[in-house]
């Protein structure tokens, strides 16, 4: 039975600081990659953030077996790329770049977030019309971020007819899932599905049809039960398996070969 974490960021506890394992000093990517691969996660994405976070992604997954990359530019840091409301030339150049490295399967993780609004709105419309506009010259898929921000990445979408993709740590709404589904994305769970509790969230997990459907853990974030407090890591994309192969009422070896070729479609890893 194998399983693939789409989407991690256990390259960033290479960082010296690293922002996303300061709670985690003993955090050991190599020691994570071992205890995946012991219960049968045999690959793993890692996903980047900025254009820093993206080189380090691409670095790792080139000196790794099993470890593929993604490249992406996060709503969050979209302001720092802009000179007035110009993406920087030098940004431009550096992440086309990336893109074409060995074992880039991706554009992502990009897209939306009005939650925070770390950014102006319009530089995260602008930084993600960028990348999607590069992730279809380069004939790659996208992990999308999207959060409390639908009502302008449909249209936006919209735009970009037969976008190949992955909807991240999806938590929203029945009708945004249909929107997703109807336009060909595939959805990405994680560890958050194991903190639902009431019957409309429930449901939600157990309608995404199984085709469309991604694992991932977006470590270190959103351990799941019962393990929530801990760092999370790849290992535990197993647990969201077994969970959603209990609330949906599928065979796990199912749900695992499923989820598996999904993730081997889409991101066309070899």
């Amino acid at each position: 039975m194998d399983f693939i974490d789409t989407h991690c960021h256990i390259h960033e506890a290479l960082h010296t600081p690293s922002h996303l394992y300061d709670g985690y000093p003993s955090a050991k990517p190599d020691l994570m990659l071992s205890a995946a691969r012991s219960i049968g996660v045999t690959k793993v994405i890692c996903v980047g953030t900025t254009l820093a976070d993206s080189r380090l992604a691409v670095d790792f997954a080139q000196a790794k077996e099993g470890v593929w990359s993604a490249v992406g530019l996060h709503p969050h840091e979209a302001k720092v790329y802009f000179n007035g409301s110009s993406l920087k030339k030098n940004v431009i150049e550096e992440f086309t770049s990336l893109v074409t490295m060995s074992k880039v399967v991706a554009v992502g993780e990009c897209g939306l977030d009005y939650h925070y609004n770390h950014s102006p709105k319009s530089q995260q419309i602008d930084i993600l019309r960028f990348q999607i506009e590069l992730a279809i010259d380069h004939d790659l898929p996208i992990i999308f971020h999207v959060r409390e921000a639908f009502v302008d990445f449909w249209p936006i979408l919209n735009d970009y007819p037969n976008i190949k993709g992955v909807l991240h740590s999806f938590t929203d709404s029945s009708e945004n899932l249909s929107l997703a589904l109807d336009r060909g994305l595939l959805i990405g769970v994680n560890g958050i599905a194991t903190f639902a509790k009431t019957q409309d969230r429930l449901e939600i997990y157990r309608s995404i049809p199984l085709e469309s459907l991604l694992l991932e853990t977006d470590s270190p974030f959103l351990t799941p039960t019962p393990y929530r407090g801990r760092m999370n890591e790849p290992k535990y994309v197993r647990l969201v398996a077994e969970y959603l192969s209990a609330i949906r009422g599928e065979d796990l070896n199912t749900l695992a070969s499923v989820t598996t070729k999904n993730a081997l479609k889409l991101f066309k890893m070899e």
